[in-house]
């Protein structure tokens, strides 16, 4: 399950926390926590640079995110490398990340200005209305490890963008990236203290929330930890934003295409070895193709290269902590004793690092962790549908609602269908993915609120009405 860093002090309550690499087991960095005079110096730089930020026009912010790009790209290599230190993720996919999140800027800085100019609706010939859009403040962003410079970005560039500061408590054991980021901001020449750096414990959080120069808090989390940081947010009349993972459902229809399904399944379970919100997490499939889909299925995943996250030709690495990989193992081992039948992997691995096997379980059923719950890591259960109708009734059995895959060679039964899926998102015939173009976001108890796109633009602004009347 995902976790940001929620955990209770180091041992001894030492005041700092450790990164550890999960290849080998050793110590990366350790750094020191904020005490609360240093966690007011970063408010208080926050509010002061926000000013100053929010006043400016938003074209002219524009050009920061140009220069951050740049600095990202020409610092890939590094930032790479301290990703795959820091939390295993095979180097090649850490230099896409990081690619990633220099597009994401390049993006707003084409479309932000755009995106958050006044509007003039039509209030019927009784004077002219127009709809402004204001920055809040400081936003707070409690972030998670598996994604440490793209969870970030993902949240912070829209945020900034539309006139906010933004003060980020990343996971612990993934500081080194968060000082990363704040080098980053440096070198691209933003006011100084407009992007924030805070090394706090949970305790922290509770009285950051409820400080008046907090605006309102963006969350990415497990749903147990979204839900405390909420309830400090409700109780201070405080906005926030909750993407908290879900189970998502990867449909695979009697009619689809099953090599690209096949293909897909693997990218979609197993990338970032399986520690992805919108990784699909439930494998759906249609009875008259479910022995030719678990076959290829099966044969791609031990194709799958597992090793040494700083070799290129790896593709699936350690996962990022060993309390993750025991709470996944314990999900497996619950379910097979349930009934589920281990097809492939299921064995914690001898040896250093983090490791787990791609791992596949057919013959599950809902009272079983890999369909109740979200499996945050390599672990693939592939579940029977009898139809169609069936599909949507075992993908709709889910406290969660975050992303959904459905593949289908009928486009008008796949709309259809997708209509249905209670999910933030459909992907047809495609992976589920995040994209600055288009929002990201849950229902139920995958959280609520969107990233990216408009949406993530506007969703910490004042949507201020100014209506001058004849």
């Amino acid at each position: 399950m995902l976790q940001t860093d929620l955990a209770p002090p180091p041992p001894g309550n030492a005041p700092f926390t450790i990164s550890v690499n999960p290849a080998t087991g050793e110590e990366v960095g350790r750094y020191p926590c904020h005490d609360v005079a240093a966690q007011d110096a970063v408010l208080d730089a926050a509010r002061d640079a926000q000013r100053n930020w929010g006043g400016i026009d938003a074209q002219e912010r524009e050009r920061f995110f140009v220069r951050l790009g740049a600095v990202l790209r020409d610092r890939i290599d590094l930032l790479a490398g301290l990703i795959t230190a820091e939390m295993g993720k095979p180097v090649t996919a850490a230099k896409a990340e990081i690619e990633k999140c220099a597009f994401l800027c390049d993006w707003y800085a084409e479309n932000a200005a755009t995106l958050l100019r006044d509007e003039e609706p039509d209030v019927g010939g009784n004077g002219a209305a127009r709809v402004v859009y204001q920055p809040l403040g400081t936003i707070l962003g409690v972030m998670p490890w598996n994604f440490p410079f793209w969870q970030v970005l993902r949240a912070a560039v829209p945020i900034m963008a539309a006139g906010n500061a933004f003060v980020l408590k990343h996971a612990d054991n993934v500081q080194g990236s968060a000082r990363a980021l704040a080098d980053a901001f440096d070198a691209a020449a933003f006011p100084a203290g407009l992007f924030g750096v805070l090394n706090v414990r949970r305790h922290d959080l509770s009285r950051l929330i409820a400080d008046s120069r907090i605006a309102a808090v963006t969350v990415t989390a497990g749903a147990a930890a979204g839900a405390a940081i909420a309830a400090d947010a409700g109780r201070n009349l405080k906005k926030s934003l909750l993407e908290l993972g879900g189970t998502d459902p990867f449909i695979v229809l009697a009619d689809a295409d099953l090599d690209r399904a096949v293909e897909a399944a693997v990218t979609a379970r197993f990338q970032n070895c399986g520690q992805v919100c919108i990784a699909a997490k439930r494998l759906i499939v249609e009875r008259p193709v479910l022995a030719a889909f678990t076959e290829r299925f099966v044969a791609a995943v031990r194709k799958l290269v597992q090793g040494d996250p700083g070799d290129a030709a790896t593709q699936l690495g350690p996962m990022a902590r060993d309390r993750a990989r025991q709470e996944l193992h314990a999900q497996v081992a619950e379910s097979v004793r349930r009934g589920a039948t281990v097809l492939l992997g299921g064995e914690v691995p001898e040896g250093a690092g983090y490791y787990y096997p791609a791992t596949v379980l057919t013959d599950i059923t809902p009272d079983m962790p890999v369909f109740r719950e979200e499996t945050f890591g390599p672990v693939a259960p592939i579940i029977v549908a009898e139809d169609a109708e069936d599909a949507i009734r075992i993908a709709n059995d889910s406290d969660f609602g975050l992303a959904g895959a459905l593949w289908s060679s009928d486009a008008a039964k796949a709309h259809a269908i997708a209509k249905r899926l209670e999910t933030g998102g459909v992907f047809i015939n495609g992976i589920a993915a995040s994209d600055p173009r288009v929002p990201i976001g849950g229902i139920k108890a995958s959280g609520f609120g969107r990233e990216l796109s408009h949406f993530g633009l506007r969703e910490f602004c004042n949507a201020k009405l100014v209506w001058a009347r004849d």
